[in-house]
């Protein structure tokens, strides 16, 4: 089976998205899979029309000027660089299905070029582009632009031979639009287990270096994104520093929301509680987790958040480390309240410093957490497992011959 996947961006940039492309990638391969990977222009300026990333070759779309800032406009040019520059992949590498991933952006130049020359096209949506939208700023929900983007997505995933999508929260919205039930197909995310190891003890030099020795640390890693409610963790510590005052936040990444994050701890007087990092090498992370005693994912209540499952509670999970959550509906779907993790009420900043606390008060039951996360990625939430559920469908369209 030869699969040409259609990509938003990919490695060497670093994001939830890219590593998840990465492992679907590297298991459809261990499968005995063919596959074949195209970058849309939002990979940015590259100095190469392919490139080899860790061992994944990408063609690349490379496009000549920017797009335009006007509404529209700059989506078509889009769209049209990537769907002349798909031809030429297709031409040359002779998929036997195209799979597109979202956003819609991708999925309409795969569609069109799939229905060009007679090959099946499946569609796998990760979040929907117009909730994404309404969380960056450049939209509401409501707006003309948001019913918009809905009507596009929703007309591509109508069109698609098939559709793919990360978690049950968003198949029920792709089949609440009119999709058949039997045609979309939930893809988990998970983990490699392999690739993680179990927490380490702290390196006393790392702790020097950010003045964390003898303190309690409650920590975040990942993307400063306004959905991710860290402006309800830094306003939730002046709670925890009452009950542990020797509690300091760390912070590694950036994104976003870095500026108004550090301007909140310097109102709060929280200066010499709050600790930012900045953004270091994917190789370090691991040492990074292990200065931390409790990380925290406090999430905010949107569409996004209630439908998307995030990676990095099994990532947590498979490196055995302790975590508090916002009860989303992405998190849910994903955490075992008191078994794998620990869930509070999502924006309340008083349940949020207090399942923190509650977390450092009961170190007793930090063996059988650890425990139970490492046990359900190991068996439930592999790539291997995950994976597997493309099969079916791909054989089910190859067989029909039709897209």
């Amino acid at each position: 089976m030869r699969i040409l996947h259609v990509l938003d961006h990919s490695i060497p940039l670093h994001s939830g998205y890219t590593f998840r492309t990465a492992a679907l990638l590297r298991e459809q391969r261990a499968r005995g899979w063919q596959t074949f990977h195209l970058t849309s222009p939002k990979q940015g300026a590259v100095d190469a029309a392919e490139q080899t990333i860790d061992g994944l070759h990408f063609f690349r779309t490379q496009v000549q000027q920017p797009a335009s800032k006007l509404p529209v406009l700059g989506e078509l040019q889009l769209m049209n660089a990537l769907t002349s520059r798909l031809q030429n992949v297709v031409d040359q590498v002779r998929p036997d299905i195209i799979h597109a991933h979202s956003p819609v952006l991708n999925a309409l130049p795969a569609l069109k070029v799939g229905r060009r020359n007679g090959i099946p096209v499946v569609y796998e949506i990760r979040a929907f582009w117009e909730d994404a939208a309404v969380d960056h700023g450049s939209t509401r929900e409501g707006s003309l632009r948001y019913r918009a983007t809905r009507a596009l997505e929703t007309r591509a995933i109508r069109q698609a031979g098939h559709v793919f999508t990360i978690c049950e929260g968003l198949r029920s919205d792709i089949v609440d639009r009119g999709v058949p039930s039997a045609k979309v197909t939930v893809i988990p995310n998970a983990v490699d287990v392999q690739g993680f190891q179990l927490a380490q003890t702290p390196e006393p030099a790392l702790q020097a270096r950010w003045g964390l020795q003898g303190r309690t640390v409650v920590g975040f890693i990942g993307s400063f994104y306004a959905y991710e409610g860290l402006d309800l963790l830094v306003a939730a510590l002046p709670q925890m520093l009452n009950s542990r005052p020797d509690t300091v936040l760390l912070l590694v990444g950036g994104g976003p929301q870095d500026a108004a994050l550090k301007a909140q701890a310097q109102a709060l007087g929280l200066g010499d509680h709050v600790v930012f990092t900045g953004r270091v090498p994917h190789a370090e992370v691991n040492r990074y987790y292990d200065l931390i005693d409790v990380l925290a994912y406090p999430r905010h209540s949107m569409r996004l958040t209630e439908l998307v499952t995030p990676l990095k509670p099994l990532e947590a999970m498979a490196q055995g480390h302790l975590f508090v959550a916002s009860d989303v509906g992405g998190h849910k779907e994903l955490i075992r309240h008191g078994e794998t993790g620990w869930l509070f009420k999502a924006d309340d900043v008083n349940a949020l410093s207090e399942a923190v606390l509650d977390m450092l008060h009961h170190r007793a039951r930090w063996p059988e957490l650890r425990a139970n996360g490492r046990q359900f990625v190991e068996s439930v939430r592999n790539w291997r497992n995950s994976v597997a559920h493309y099969e079916a469908p791909y054989k089910a369209l190859l067989s029909k011959g039709i897209q």
